[in-house]
């Protein structure tokens, strides 16, 4: 019967995800369920507290069960939130180190006294400044890549960078192939935007290239979203085969390449991006707020000469250009080294967190990167994420479940844990609490 029970939670909970039972759905009662699904009163009354555990409906002393609006807040599902001061973060991810705030400090008093400010008064070149795009090419070789400084844009952080990639290169219906789990930015563009999202298999090390290459087969595909190095939020790092045949999938079906690199200043020594693999169809996207911090809003485009036009037209559109003041300070920082340590700060403080939730939650317990910032942990089979951060918020601490990841219509039960924005005593006291609120559901 628990199997039974199971089946018919998943089946409410899909409908009502799917918007097939709206908010406000009166459900049968307890006693009208057990007659139609030919189960016992009590494992009726079970299917009803699991769905309200999880958040889905909500019981009504002498009304009834109903549907409750689970309908996202406007901007939930990026990279940036606020939250209560006593929530123990696990959800996003802005890691940020002690100094960082002297050094904010020490940059705006260097600007002050030497940076020209009065430029910093009107408006800029839709890509930037001349000497800025410059130093940011100069730094963007340390990511395994050579553009000139003709070759970039410099946008409003990571996520600009992607908006113009696609009001730029897309029109409303295009299909973009995109990871089955993805980073939920780029799924909230494709809803603004009306793309149509084929989602890719994934496994352990990758996507599924076969199966990428049949959907470029049975449908026309406009382009790839992909981050190949340290995926968000599986954590893999694509191997030098996998992008050569990415690459090729690419130019078979002569697919645009829209490359996230957000996190892969992590990874020591990674392999080429796959800008090199095929740069004349690749637009690589990077920011700096996950190396320096998430409010410094200054990102990077690489893109081939036939792409620009269309993406500086699309900065004009949204913010005209960035401010040269956070420029400044940015370009600033990789001229006297100090992106560079604040990278590798990062990287060491990454492996740390790791090392304390595989002491914690044990090995082999999520899939993650040894030096990535979150884990993604799949739960049992008899287990709902919805119930446990339900669980964990009423214990002050935030995760999420795969919903926001998700690209198909199979979301799999399992949460991801982002490390990097608590502090490290904070973070065992977290941790601990996840691995006892799940041992504590397989017991019930």
């Amino acid at each position: 019967m628990k199997a039974r029970y199971k089946a018919i939670v998943d089946e409410y909970a899909a409908a009502i995800r799917s918007g097939n039972l709206p908010a406000g759905t009166q459900l049968l009662t307890h006693r009208a369920l057990s007659a139609g699904k030919r189960i016992s009163l009590a494992t009726a009354t079970r299917v009803y507290a699991e769905l309200e555990a999880m958040g889905l409906v909500s019981g009504e002393t002498g009304r009834g069960t109903f549907v409750r609006d689970i309908s996202l807040p406007a901007g939930l599902g990026t990279d940036q939130h606020v939250v209560a001061s006593d929530v123990l973060d696990l959800n996003f991810n802005y890691p940020s180190l002690p100094e960082q705030t002297e050094l904010l400090r020490e940059a705006i008093r260097s600007l002050a006294m030497t940076g020209d400010l009065e430029s910093g008064l009107r408006y800029q070149p839709h890509a930037g400044r001349q000497n800025d795009r410059n130093t940011i090419a100069s730094w963007l070789r340390n990511a395994g890549i050579s553009p000139s400084a003709d070759d970039v844009l410099i946008v409003n952080g990571a996520q600009h960078g992607l908006t113009i990639a696609v009001m730029g290169l897309l029109k409303p219906g295009d299909v973009v192939a995109v990871d089955a789990l993805t980073y939920p930015g780029f799924k909230a563009l494709a809803t603004l935007y009306h793309l149509e999202l084929a989602p890719i298999p994934v496994g352990s090390d990758g996507p599924d290239l076969n199966a990428l290459r049949q959907i470029c087969q049975r449908r026309r595909v406009r382009a790839i979203y992909t981050m190949p190095t340290l995926h968000n939020p599986l954590g893999w790092v694509l191997s030098h085969a996998q992008r050569r045949e990415l690459a090729l999938i690419a130019r078979t079906f002569d697919l645009i390449v829209l490359e996230d690199a957000a996190y892969a200043f992590l990874i020591h020594r990674p392999p080429s991006p796959l800008a090199c693999y095929a740069p004349e169809r690749t637009v690589y996207v990077t920011g700096f707020a996950k190396n320096i911090a998430t409010g410094l809003r200054v990102g990077a485009v690489v893109c081939p000469a036939h792409m620009r036009g269309a993406l500086e037209r699309a900065v004009r559109a949204t913010t005209w250009n960035t401010p040269s003041l956070m420029v400044s300070i940015a370009c600033g920082w990789i001229k006297d080294g100090t992106i560079r340590r604040l990278e590798l700060m990062k990287r060491r403080d990454a492996r740390q967190r790791q090392v304390i939730a595989r002491e914690i939650l044990g090995d082999g317990n999520g899939v993650s990167h040894p030096s990535s910032y979150f884990i993604w942990l799949p739960l049992p089979c008899e287990i709902r994420a919805e119930r446990i951060v339900n669980r964990l918020m009423q214990q002050q601490i935030s995760v999420s479940t795969a919903e926001p990841f998700s690209t198909s219509q199979n979301v799999p039960h399992a949460i991801r844990l982002a490390l990097g924005s608590v502090s490290l005593d904070k973070l065992r006291l977290a941790l601990t609490a996840v691995k006892e609120t799940i041992e504590y559901e397989k017991d019930i």
